[in-house]
């Protein structure tokens, strides 16, 4: 048949054309609202066209006129209607060329956006491609529907370019095999790769062993699904896997309650499903145990399932290998869990990742209670909470907050952070070389420093003290020094350490004068009095911005 291609639009014609009154506003024409009689009318000149005109025979002439309501609805807004449509229908047929490949396609089943790729560039007539019509007619002899035969276009394409007589041979050897034609009818519909190449004994195997269990030709048909291709190959892999798995009586029961493990997606939902558990380190036996169990859902969803219980274990910040564990410990509950989102879940049980996360391994039942569409109650209060304000409260109290409860509000409202951890940066200071004393009149004055975690204070006090050289004493008279951003403070000492090479800046000026002013007056009363000064700038700003 040679390669298919985009067809070329009609030769446009060199006069104005009009519509009936009964068929007015062609842009938004439909068919349905076209009257009976006027659509009988097209139709019939339409068969005659077809038919008698261009040899058609009647049987394709009549399904073509009958079916292809978008090509009908396109050529009655290009016909001038004079007296009735069916005279102008021939008249209009009589001058002007159509693409018959639209209306042909378009009679199988296939929508205009569908067959558009495969019109041919340069034909117009059928009869230009004899290869074409013979495939189709053998399908058609052979009792398959014209309607379903658009199918078997998209899905096997090269089915309809087979040499003339080896389709029917490729049919007669199934047959052959014992296979009945009104099976291999819907065989072929749903899946017609087997008729490409020899015969797919991956397919013919699959049939053996289904027989081989008692099951019979019309289970198998009540399997398929004319929207679904199949690849026999992964059928056959999945279908080998549980044969080696379960014993026969197993097999046929697991078949038969859950024939979507072979039939759905060609197997490749449950394909998917074995390799990535074998991946995660699950034994064999244990897998085939999980489909013997397996819930009445689709594979597809149980896989989804599973993977958005992966996406919320890593959203709540749950270790890899807790993941992998928690998956290799409770596959089956997972892949029937439709769960909530993680924001939504926070919001329902009123907890953050951490006790979300704890709660989920301590208690992997509760998440069957999270699907979406239950009502999801808040967690109870937990000890840890009330242990961490009683902490808090002490540590407020060792600070000289008292217990006056306006101090206390203001004090929980300054300071982020459970009571362990608020004592442990106040700790992480302490063990720098300073005494309480003076830790609590820093944190007095510039309480914000200890919000941010003990790694983060460390990391800045190691800056301060073996990186910039500065005594541990700075902090006693600059505390919020704590607070401002380590990029900030080496990008300030840099430029006045440049200045001051240059002379353009006192060296004695307070670590606070440099690092607490902002940007507009740290660069108008230092960097400006250099002429290089805002290029030197720019350039230790891109080189710490780049984290060196």
């Amino acid at each position: 048949m040679g390669l298919f291609h985009i067809a070329q639009r009609q030769t446009p014609r060199l006069y104005k054309t009009k519509v009936s009154v009964g068929i007015k506003n062609c842009d938004a024409l439909d068919v349905a609202k076209i009257p009976c009689a006027t659509l009988k009318e097209a139709q019939a000149a339409l068969l005659e066209y077809f038919h008698c005109t261009r040899y058609i025979p009647f049987m394709d002439a009549e399904n073509m006129s009958k079916n292809s309501p978008d090509f009908l609805r396109k050529l009655l807004e290009r016909v001038h209607v004079v007296k009735d449509v069916g005279s102008s229908m021939r008249r209009f047929l009589r001058y002007h060329l159509i693409n018959e490949f639209e209306p042909f396609f378009e009679s199988l089943g296939l929508k205009p956006c569908e067959y558009s790729p495969f019109l041919h560039r340069d034909l117009m007539f059928l009869s230009d491609d004899s290869l074409l019509l013979e495939n189709y007619r053998v399908l058609c002899e052979f009792g398959i529907e014209r309607s379903k035969i658009g199918l078997i276009f998209k899905k096997a394409v090269q089915v309809f370019q087979l040499e003339f007589g080896v389709l029917p041979l490729k049919l007669q050897a199934y047959q052959e095999l014992g296979l009945s034609e009104s099976f291999m009818v819907r065989v072929i519909v749903c899946s017609p790769c087997v008729l490409i190449g020899d015969v797919d004994m991956k397919f013919i195997k699959v049939l053996e062993i289904l027989r081989s269990m008692g099951l019979d030709y019309g289970w198998i048909e009540e399997q398929f699904s004319e929207q679904d291709s199949y690849n026999w190959n992964t059928i056959l892999r999945v279908l080998n896997f549980c044969s080696a798995t379960c014993s026969s009586s197993e097999l046929v029961s697991l078949t038969i309650q859950h024939p979507g493990l072979l039939f759905e997606s060609s197997g490749y939902a449950a394909f998917s499903l074995i390799t990535f558990l074998l991946k995660l380190g699950l034994p064999i036996d244990q897998i085939s145990s999980m489909f013997r169990q397996f819930p009445k859902i689709q594979v597809r969803q149980f896989v989804s399932n599973l993977n958005k219980c992966i996406l919320l274990f890593h959203e709540i910040e749950m270790e890899v290998d807790e993941i992998r564990k928690f998956v290799r410990l409770y596959p089956l509950l997972l892949g029937s869990c439709r769960l909530y989102k993680a924001n939504s879940l926070f919001s329902y049980l009123n907890v953050g990742k951490k006790r979300l996360c704890k709660y989920i391994q301590e208690n992997p039942q509760e998440l069957s209670k999270w699907g979406i569409g239950s009502r999801v109650e808040p967690l109870p209060n937990s000890g840890d909470h009330v242990e961490s304000q009683r902490l808090k409260m002490k540590f407020f109290l060792d600070l000289g907050y008292g217990e006056n409860p306006d101090m206390m509000k203001k004090a929980f409202k300054v300071f982020r952070g459970r009571g362990r951890e608020l004592q442990e940066r106040f700790d992480s200071i302490v063990n720098a070389g300073l005494d309480k004393t003076t830790v609590s009149e820093m944190v007095s004055v510039s309480p914000q420093i200890l919000n941010q975690s003990k790694a983060v204070i460390q990391s800045k006090i190691d800056i301060l003290v073996n990186e910039l050289g500065y005594p541990l004493s700075c902090l006693v008279t600059f505390p919020s020094f704590l607070s401002y951003t380590k990029q900030r403070v080496r990008l300030r000492l840099a430029m006045y350490n440049w200045l001051k090479d240059n002379k353009k800046a006192d060296p004695d000026l307070a670590l606070s004068t440099i690092v607490a002013c902002s940007d507009k007056t740290f660069l108008n009363q230092y960097v400006n009095h250099h002429p290089s000064g805002p290029l030197v700038w720019q350039d230790l700003k891109a080189k710490f911005s780049m984290g060196e």
